[in-house]
């Protein structure tokens, strides 16, 4: 209850005033059933703007630190997060990726929508970068379709370090047609497979966004001291050959 409150009471009416959203292809969102909604990550408010514009609710991973705070802020933290439908996840990997995994798997066998951002991280720099193989495990296992959704201007809206999302631009989003990958069906857990897949989805994030992709994982450019551009050659990554 208090999620529809946000959005249609408390919260919702005042970001469409302000940042008047646009979202190309929200007709791709089925009305019914389960599926993956696979987003670029630039901005604090991807998790956001996206649910607010797509009728139904929109379940996410989200990092653990969210709801582990201390004081009035952890507080607040972990009743935001909690009330739009947020799954905590332990990004240090292992059997933690894999308990997010089966969180997502019983969300879309109860026929609901599940957010994922195959980047696992915001981007440094409003540049795509490498997806990891969760997304396309995910896809395999249960068979629902992958929506992509791309976040188009949220770098210049709210870029790294900022706060505060700016009010002198509005909030562009583009949805993609559904992703069939029926076709790999049985194949979870070979890599070769999981890795093409993810590639297929990072390269429809790449033409519906417009941004410039580089074959690295963002994770490691956060790690790293030297400058984002210019650690990878930036490339586009080949979607993946259609069986016959």
């Amino acid at each position: 209850m208090l999620y529809w409150v946000l959005k249609w009471i408390l919260i919702g009416p005042w970001l469409r005033v302000l940042w008047r959203p646009k979202v190309e292809g929200l007709e791709h969102v089925p009305a019914t059933g389960p599926a993956i909604l696979a987003s670029n990550h630039v901005a604090f408010i991807d998790s956001v703007f996206l649910p607010l514009m797509v009728h139904r609710p929109i379940r996410f991973m989200a990092k653990s630190e969210y709801f582990t705070g201390k004081g009035l802020k952890g507080w607040l933290s972990r009743l935001f997060f909690t009330t739009i439908g947020c799954v905590p996840v332990d990004r240090a990997g292992g059997r933690a990726a894999r308990a997010a995994l089966d969180a997502g798997k019983q969300v879309l066998e109860e026929g609901k929508l599940w957010g994922m951002y195959p980047e696992g991280t915001r981007s440094p720099d409003g540049q795509l970068y490498r997806g990891k193989t969760g997304v396309a495990r995910l896809a395999l296992e249960s068979g629902v379709p992958v929506i992509p959704c791309a976040m188009v201007n949220f770098h210049e809206i709210q870029p790294a370090g900022a706060k505060l999302p700016r009010l002198n631009k509005r909030v562009h989003m583009r949805i993609g047609a559904p992703l069939d990958f029926s076709r790999y069906a049985g194949m979870a857990g070979d890599r070769f497979v999981e890795r093409s897949v993810t590639d297929e989805i990072m390269y429809n994030l790449m033409e519906l966004s417009g941004q410039e992709y580089v074959d690295v994982y963002a994770a490691k450019v956060k790690k790293s001291d030297k400058p984002t551009q210019g650690e990878a050659a930036a490339e586009k990554p080949a979607p993946a050959h259609t069986a016959a």
